[in-house]
């Protein structure tokens, strides 16, 4: 029997929560909020709150050992969209931009020369700020990727 489709959210800086509330309660699709610290959720019997400890990628952890095929992993961590992308699910930064097998290799070498040149004292910006045209590209990723796994397990 499949996997049912579910909703995965590495959570303790993810700023579309809501938005992953409002297309959960749309499509009948169940949400677990994994986080390192106690967050607050709505009481809803389709949202869950995982809090693991404080180790180091313990929320990566938890997260990769419940993701799958069926599964849509919401997060900006480029690593731990590479290890959810091996097992199959369907990833997504909350600025909307989905993670595919084909991107992640550049995504992930990008990540460590950044990583490299911050270690070596070079003063670079960050992420652009969180914008609206980020929270609808999300909303509209989210929609898509859901319509297609829902899609999948009905056939």
């Amino acid at each position: 029997m499949a996997s049912a489709v579910a909703i995965l959210v590495d959570a303790d800086a993810c700023p579309v929560k809501e938005e992953v509330y409002r297309v959960a309660y749309r499509l009948n699709v169940p949400v677990t909020i994994v986080s390192n610290a106690h967050l607050r959720v709505p009481q809803h019997p389709l949202i869950a709150r995982v809090v693991v400890n404080d180790g180091f990628d313990a929320a990566d952890d938890w997260i990769v050992a419940h993701a799958s095929d069926a599964t849509v992993v919401v997060t900006a961590d480029i690593l731990l969209a590479d290890r959810c992308l091996k097992l199959g699910a369907t990833v997504i930064s909350p600025a909307g931009k989905p993670f595919t097998t084909s991107s992640i290799g550049n995504a992930v070498a990008v990540r460590a020369i950044m990583a490299d040149l911050r270690a070596g004292g070079d003063r670079i910006g960050g992420p652009p700020p969180f914008s609206k045209e980020d929270r609808s590209r999300f909303l509209s990723a989210l929609d898509q990727a859901l319509g297609k796994l829902l899609r999948a397990r009905r056939a």
